[in-house]
Parts: C-alpha cells; sequence; structure tokens
C-alpha cells in the first residue's frame, strides 16, 4: 500500500496544531533556580527532598499546600524535583494530590511529562488519579505521555485506570497524539501499540475526520499504519 504524503494546506495546519500542543512541555514551568534558592519552610524541604524538614513543619499545623507565586504546592516541588521520599512524606501530612498548578498541571502529568516513572509510581501507589482533566488544553496525563512517547509512563497510566479515550480542545486523543506529535519511531510505536492493547477506540477521528489510521498514512508512518490496520482500524 502507497501512503501518501500531506497535501502542503493540511501540513501545513498540523505543523502549526504541533506547534502549539508541543507547549505540553514547556508549559509545565519547573522551579528556577532563583525560586528554588527564595523558598523557605516546606517548599524549600520539598525541593531539597529534606523528609525530617517535612514532618517536623507538619507537627506545627502548616499548611501543606500552601502555594508559590506560579501556584506550586510542595508536592509539586517535590515532584519536579524527583524526591519520591519526600512525596511519600508530603502525602502522609495530607498534601493534596489533586491539586494543580497556575497551568493547571497535577503531580501526576507533571511526572508523566517529565518520563519520571519512579515518581509517578509513588504518586500512583498513594492514590493519586489518573483520570484528572489537566492543562490549558483540557487533555490528561495520558495524552500527555503518549504525545512525548513515554511508553513506560503511558503503561502505568492505562494500569492506573487512564481515560483511553479523553479527547482534548485540540479534538485529539491519546492514540492520535502518539502519531501526529510523535516521529513515529520506536517509542511512539511502542505508545501506540499499549494504547491499542488496551482497547484503545481507534475511530475517534480528529476535528476534520481524519481517524487515527488515516493520519498514519499520510505522516507516511508505515510501522504505525500497519499496526493499526491489522487491529482492524478502518
Amino acid at each position: 500500500m502507497q501512503y501518501p504524503t500531506f497535501p502542503k494546506v493540511f501540513r501545513a495546519l498540523f505543523i502549526a496544531l504541533a506547534c502549539l500542543a508541543n507547549q505540553w512541555a514547556v508549559a509545565q514551568v519547573a522551579p528556577s533556580a532563583a525560586e528554588a534558592a527564595a523558598y523557605r519552610g516546606l517548599h524549600a524541604a520539598a525541593w531539597q527532598g529534606d523528609t525530617g524538614k517535612i514532618d517536623l513543619l507538619a507537627a506545627t499545623k502548616i499548611d501543606v499546600n500552601s502555594r508559590d507565586p506560579y501556584g506550586r504546592t510542595p508536592l509539586h516541588v517535590a515532584t519536579f524535583a524527583r524526591h519520591g521520599a519526600a512525596i511519600r512524606t508530603l502525602v502522609r501530612a495530607g498534601a493534596n494530590l489533586s491539586a494543580l498548578e497556575n497551568d493547571r498541571y497535577d503531580a501526576v502529568t507533571i511526572a508523566a511529562v517529565a518520563n519520571d516513572e519512579e515518581s509517578l509510581r509513588v504518586l500512583l501507589s498513594l492514590g493519586a488519579s489518573a483520570k484528572l482533566v489537566t492543562s490549558r488544553y483540557d487533555g490528561t496525563a495520558l495524552i500527555a505521555a503518549a504525545h512525548l512517547g513515554h511508553d513506560g509512563v503511558v503503561r502505568q497510566l492505562i494500569a492506573a485506570g487512564a481515560p483511553l479515550d479523553h479527547v482534548n480542545n485540540l479534538h485529539w486523543t491519546a492514540v492520535i497524539e502518539s502519531i501526529v506529535l510523535g516521529n513515529g519511531g520506536p517509542r511512539h510505536q511502542a505508545t501506540l501499540k499499549a494504547l491499542v492493547d488496551a482497547g484503545a477506540n481507534l475511530k475517534l477521528a480528529d476535528r476534520h475526520g481524519q481517524t487515527p489510521l488515516a493520519l498514519a498514512r499520510t505522516h507516511g508512518y508505515r510501522e504505525m499504519a500497519q499496526m493499526l490496520e491489522k487491529a482492524g482500524a478502518q
């Protein structure tokens, strides 16, 4: 089968949308060096992974869900810093696992975008939800991870009950994002396979009526197209 290339007008449209949606990664703002240096109290302890200090401060009835100027709680900060023990300590002290910072990211999505499988594993084991609608795109952690080809994260999120067929405000699902925002390489192929194997709906089209199979073909992603064909996609 021949896989046609995009007509120029559609290619330009997809490039523009991809540039917009690629802000998944850059829209998440980790604490800068200056911000981290200015942290005090729980935020400083979370950034440093100082579980002893977290316990001491929590015992004083300090607000464990306090916010920095960007809306990050200590839990967000500990997740950005990849401090699993601090995450556990904060949650034990009452940290809100569903809290969203100013760009509407929760800790699960922060870990998913960072491809931080260990922090994600900790968060999910503590009861964090893989089902939250997050970000300015009304997406999910699963869509973000699929976009970036973080196949291990995708498998964790699927196992945690992430909604397979959520449609964001770009009218894209995790399946579609793994194709149109990926590079067609091994990681995105593995991501798509995980979604297909989990039973994701392969009929859901983008707002232009393009199905995942049509998108894989027009992008020239032969392996993805063959995978979708084998799964019965139209």
